[in-house]
């Protein structure tokens, strides 16, 4: 049977992708932060003593708190350069991604369009990009699909703590709405359902054409 492994599995995007996945019958393991913090890098070392085999892996985690970067502390920098960067090299550097499988990074629009009130999020995000898209080459030769998502306004827990007034928000984006998990979710399923493979090394703008960017 089919294995899947969902970090930040309970909740916001996490969740709606593994409701996807288990609606084609896949053995998905959602985990959730006491399953596994990834800012805790002793946490990641006893998460993939247990589970260091899959055939799809969804690397998936929360963001920090709006800051200036002159509020910025030093514990800050430390905490999310594991969280988002360090521990998901440990985790790629030990866990077995089973040939033809996949490998989804939840990463954000920030990776794009640097956000100033984002700024460890948009260095750190970017910075497990580049290492994500380099190890796409590798991964290839077992044909496993790297793909990286980086959602723009989604309908999640987060979004409403960035942004204060999501109803005049909504206003200003292009669909007039946010988009909701369910849709990332819905996208998610349908490249493994469909067995699309040659779809890899490459990062999907999820985010109702709010974007300017071309690439």
């Amino acid at each position: 049977m089919t294995s899947a492994i969902v970090l930040g599995g309970s909740r916001g995007i996490g969740k709606a992708i593994s409701e996807s996945l288990k609606s084609l019958e896949i053995d998905v393991f959602a985990a959730s932060k006491n399953d596994i913090d990834t800012s805790d890098l002793d946490s990641v070392k006893k998460f993939l003593e247990k589970h260091n085999q899959t055939d799809i892996l969804i690397l998936n985690t929360g963001g920090p708190a709006p800051k200036q970067f002159l509020d910025i502390t030093e514990e800050d920098w430390k905490l999310y350069h594991n969280q988002l960067f360090l521990g998901f090299c440990m985790i790629l550097q030990n866990i077995k991604i089973n040939d033809n499988g996949y490998i989804f990074l939840i990463s954000s629009n920030v990776i794009k369009e640097p956000n100033p009130k984002l700024i460890i999020s948009s260095a750190y995000r970017a910075a497990f990009s580049e290492v994500f898209k380099i190890l796409s080459k590798e991964y290839a030769g077992k044909n496993i699909s790297c793909i990286n998502i980086a959602p723009g306004p989604i309908n999640t827990d987060r979004t409403k703590e960035l942004i204060k007034n999501i109803e005049e928000y909504k206003k200003s984006l292009p669909m007039k709405r946010l988009g909701e998990p369910e849709e990332i979710g819905n996208f998610v399923k349908g490249i493994i359902e469909n067995k699309v493979k040659y779809l890899s090394g490459v990062t999907i703008n999820f985010d109702g054409a709010n974007s300017n960017y071309i690439f």
